[in-house]
């Protein structure tokens, strides 16, 4: 009888150790699939903040050779520092585009811009070439800047 037991016992012992050992195993396999998975979505993360500091860069360039316009500039590169979700860090240190764009951001543009009156439109275009006028050394010097940017990290 005991022997039976003892059989018994050393089998379900071992039962619970098979048990134990496909449950730590399930566990290896899921954590690394996490850890892949991670590993994935910040190189596509790192991938497309690269796409966008490199439009940052090169709209920065585009309006030094005077090849986009200084108000579309500014435009572009603050919605692509909110998009990266830089501008709070970076508005400090870029304060003319930053002046800039918080004067043109709710400009109605396109169809939009279409259905103003003339009146509307002229009022402005007139509030945009002003600011622009005032803020043009500043900006190129802040787009000049950028041509070579690149983010401090966080950590």
């Amino acid at each position: 009888m005991t022997t039976i037991l003892l059989i018994l016992g050393f089998i379900i012992v071992a039962s619970l150790a098979c048990y134990a050992t496909i449950l730590i195993l399930k566990l290896r396999k899921q954590t690394a699939d996490r850890l892949a998975k991670q590993a994935e979505l910040d190189a596509t993360h790192k991938a497309k903040l690269e796409e966008h500091l490199d439009s940052i860069r090169y709209i920065a360039t585009a309006m030094l050779e005077d090849r986009c316009e200084l108000s579309e500039g500014v435009m572009r590169i603050a919605n692509l520092f909110n998009i990266i979700s830089l501008s709070e860090q970076v508005a400090n240190d870029y304060p003319a585009i930053f002046k800039h764009f918080a004067v043109i951001e709710s400009h109605p543009i396109m169809a939009e811009r279409k259905q103003l009156e003339k009146r509307a439109r002229m009022k402005l275009d007139y509030a945009r070439m002003r600011s622009e006028a005032e803020l043009e050394t500043e900006i190129l010097q802040e787009a000049k800047l950028l041509t070579t940017f690149t983010p401090t990290p966080l950590h």
